[in-house]
Formats: C-alpha cells, sequence, structure tokens
C-alpha cells in the first residue's frame, strides 16, 4: 500500500530538489527535452526518472488542491457509481471523469477531483477505492 507524507525538504536528498526544478523547465518550456533540464541542474537522466514522479511541491498560493487518480473496473452495472459514492463521501469533488470502453470486461477509468475539503487522507481514500468491488490497479497519477 502507498503511504504519502509531507516532509521538510532538508532531510531529503539534494536530488530531489534538482528532480522538481528539471520538471519545472519542461512544464514551462524553459528547455524542450529531458535531456537539456537535467544537464541544465546537474542530474543524470536515471536519477530524474527515479524520482520524477514520486516528488512534488505544495503550491500554498493555491485555494483548491487536485488529484488525479487512474483504475480499472469490471464491466459491471453501478461500480463506476460506487466509486464516485466513495469519492463523494469523502467530500471530494469530481472534476472530469475519462472513462474507455470495456476490453474483456475491465475499463480504464482516470478521475480529477478537487481534495480541498478531502475528510481523511488522500490514502484513505485510495485504500478504500481498493477495497471497493470491481475494482482495481488503483493509483494515484498527480496531486496538486
Amino acid at each position: 500500500m502507498e503511504k504519502y507524507y509531507i516532509v521538510d525538504s532538508s532531510i531529503l536528498p539534494d536530488v530531489v530538489d534538482k528532480v522538481i526544478e528539471a520538471r519545472t523547465l519542461i512544464e514551462n518550456g524553459q528547455v524542450r527535452q529531458v535531456s537539456e533540464a537535467v544537464r541544465q541542474v546537474g542530474i543524470s537522466r536515471g536519477t530524474y526518472y527515479k524520482y520524477k514522479d514520486y516528488v512534488f511541491l505544495p503550491d500554498a498560493g493555491l485555494t483548491s488542491r487536485k488529484a488525479v487518480i487512474s483504475l480499472m473496473l469490471h464491466h459491471d452495472r453501478g461500480i463506476l457509481s460506487e466509486v464516485l459514492a466513495t469519492v463523494s463521501n469523502a467530500e471530494a469533488s469530481i472534476l472530469t471523469i475519462n472513462q474507455n470502453i470495456p476490453i474483456h470486461d475491465w475499463a480504464s477509468v482516470v478521475i480529477s477531483f478537487d481534495i480541498s475539503n478531502l475528510t481523511g487522507t488522500l490514502d484513505d481514500l485510495l485504500a478504500k477505492l481498493r477495497q471497493a468491488h470491481g475494482v482495481t490497479d488503483v493509483a494515484l497519477i498527480s496531486v496538486e
């Protein structure tokens, strides 16, 4: 089971800050390729790819927080409704739902939601979704 923490950066390796800096360069369009970004901040491509999907900066200027999850749903009536009810019961507001057509009775779904008023933790919500009938492969894609 995944767990998420907010920690002081002073206890993390220096490369974490550099990975975030490199990702910011790419996202802001200051560089076009990962190789340019990592060269500019002084880390290897391997280090960048090792951490890039696991470290994020909180944005203090936001009035809302957003999260994106992906999951696989069995093609049975009511499973998506159960997932949405679980998210809603945690006081998260659904922003978008993207569901692909079922293949071999399983459909991939990506849900983005506002977690500003979330009751409990994001880990709690993900754990509840993992326990839901007909739901597999629950993964946190990003948090803003």
